[in-house]
């Protein structure tokens, strides 16, 4: 069984990094995916494809095929995705402090309400005094 302590959860810029072997990702970043990967403990936001898939559409992110099928294959490698459910959607609309978009609430509520930790980049999520645990992904 594994800790909870020992999952992670993506943030969208990682999960684009990860998928496309993006050197953004720092070591430190890439190796708690790998460590967490191992207990199949890698998780992303349903939250995330939406923005996936808006980014493709505005032409700010290039995919190749059909961002269903490029869903799929990340699943695939292990990454499990988990849904918006009505407690992270509450918790992230309280959440003190916390400048940014929706998406960026709703993940960092999904990493608090879950007990993960959080991969990111994002350097409001990062300095934000909230009580989710945060990694920066660049290092």
């Amino acid at each position: 069984m594994r800790s909870v302590n020992s999952s992670v959860l993506l943030d969208t810029h990682v999960v684009v990094w990860l998928a496309f072997a993006d050197r953004s990702l720092g070591p430190g970043g890439r190796a708690l995916v790998d460590a967490a990967l191992k207990d199949n403990a890698v998780y992303v936001s349903a939250i995330s494809f939406f923005e996936i898939a808006t980014l493709r559409r505005r032409g700010c992110l290039h995919l190749y095929g059909d961002v269903l099928v490029w869903r799929q294959l990340l699943l695939q490698r292990g990454i499990a995705e988990t849904p918006i459910q009505g407690d992270i959607a509450i918790v992230a609309g309280e959440l003190n402090g916390l400048p940014g978009d929706p998406a960026d609430r709703i993940i960092a509520a999904t990493a608090l309400v879950r007990g993960w930790a959080l991969l990111t980049a994002d350097d409001r999520i990062l300095q934000w005094t909230g009580p989710v645990t945060r990694h920066d992904a660049r290092r």
